[in-house]
């Protein structure tokens, strides 16, 4: 019985060492394959990031291709035999405020500045003032000989060798006025389309520039003046402007004086740009043009205008620009668009990126700018006919 109870014994010590080898075998097992795990964890992360700097490596290269290319294509335009493509170029480049700097990688500021005064329109001097005593606006006479088979607003596209655009023809300019944002200040202004609902309006484009110094952009703060219903609302009344703004017979002027003789003539609606932005490009019947004629006027770049015929009908122009489909139009190239459209005297308003033309309820040009159209203090907008508006009311 003894040695029943010790061969009893001895099998349950053999299943409990054959159970103990059996758990230590399956820990080892669990051990290796953790193991092996880390290994393959390894060996994943050094592949993971060749890839990741291979990937940058090549995108790197890439852009250096792409930066060379670029720098390579503007050195041919400078420094190649072409006169007209250097003097485009650098044009084009030093009226935007993001690449001006590009035209220093290639020429001295001497001949930047050369370069800049022989193709910019001509500037009037201080007292030059077109005539409204020319425009002869049907009605304001107490006459009946309006032409009642014009449209009361035409929207038309523009079509050059280098630039598309629209332009919107207003019959009656009385419907046409400055409008602003609701503050001027150190900050953001507001694109047109939000000007005009502030005020209403069916129709606009940009006016005035802003206060933009490439680091600092206040897109609320204008440069110069701003005249609203008679009053400087921007400005100083005894500084030297370049003003375009209507009278209260609602005629269209330019000129170069101050707000208090603007004021003074009867200017009810005005902005300022500076020549170097947004020069006159028709004073009375006749185009401004440059020093050297045998050369456009400034470089291709998204253009606004706004122009007046001798009817009184007033003309709004924008030039898209910088795009595949519309390089651009040079100042020259807008007083001929206006000239050829009847315009009796026309100025350009600030372009670039602040070009942009709203109609009923939508942006109907393409500006330039991958977030829309840019921001801005004031804009020349379109009043809806007292018909319409009574009828929103």
């Amino acid at each position: 019985m003894n040695d029943d109870i010790f061969e009893i014994i001895s099998d349950d010590d053999k299943d409990v060492k054959s159970n103990e080898k059996v758990k230590v075998s399956f820990d080892e097992d669990i051990k290796s394959a953790a193991e092996n795990k880390v290994k393959k964890e390894k060996k994943r992360k050094p592949k993971a990031v060749k890839i990741l700097l291979r990937a940058l490596a090549v995108i790197g290269v890439t852009l250096l291709l792409i930066v060379g290319a670029l720098y390579g294509v503007c050195y041919v335009l400078v420094k190649g035999p072409s006169e007209t493509a250097k003097n485009q170029f650098v044009c084009s480049v030093k009226e935007t405020s993001a690449m001006g700097w590009v035209a220093h990688l290639y020429l001295s500021k001497e001949e930047i500045t050369k370069i800049i005064s022989s193709r910019g329109i001509v500037e009037v001097d201080e007292g030059t003032v077109s005539n409204p005593d020319d425009i002869i606006i049907p009605g304001n006479n107490g006459d009946d000989n309006t032409d009642d088979t014009t449209p009361d607003i035409e929207v038309i596209d523009i079509k050059g060798a280098t630039y598309r655009g629209k332009m919107i023809i207003v019959k009656d300019p009385s419907r046409v006025f400055v409008g602003t944002v609701p503050e001027f200040k150190e900050g953001k202004g507001m694109v047109v389309s939000e000007i005009a609902d502030r005020y209403g309006a069916i129709a606009g484009i940009n006016g005035g520039e802003f206060y933009d110094i490439g680091s600092k952009a206040y897109t609320a703060l204008p440069v110069g003046c701003v005249i609203q219903d008679g009053k400087l609302t921007f400005g100083s009344m005894n500084k030297t402007y370049n003003i375009s703004g209507f009278t209260y017979e609602n005629k269209f002027v330019i000129g170069k004086m101050t707000a208090k003789a603007a004021i003074e003539m009867g200017v009810r609606d005005a902005v300022h740009t500076k020549w170097e932005t947004g020069p006159f490009l028709v004073l009375n019947g006749e185009t401004l043009t440059v020093p050297d004629t045998s050369v456009y006027g400034g470089g291709k770049n998204p253009r606004t205008a706004i122009g007046q015929r001798k009817d009184g009908a007033v003309l709004l122009l924008v030039v898209d620009g910088r795009q595949a489909n519309s390089i651009g139009a040079t100042f020259e190239e807008l007083a001929y668009i206006m000239l050829e459209h009847g315009a009796y005297n026309a100025s350009a308003m600030d372009g670039g990126t602040s070009t942009q033309m709203y109609y009923e309820g939508e942006v109907i040009n393409s500006p330039y700018s991958p977030t829309g159209p840019r921001r801005c203090p004031t804009a020349f907008l379109v009043a809806p006919l007292v018909a319409d508006a009574t009828e929103a009311e």
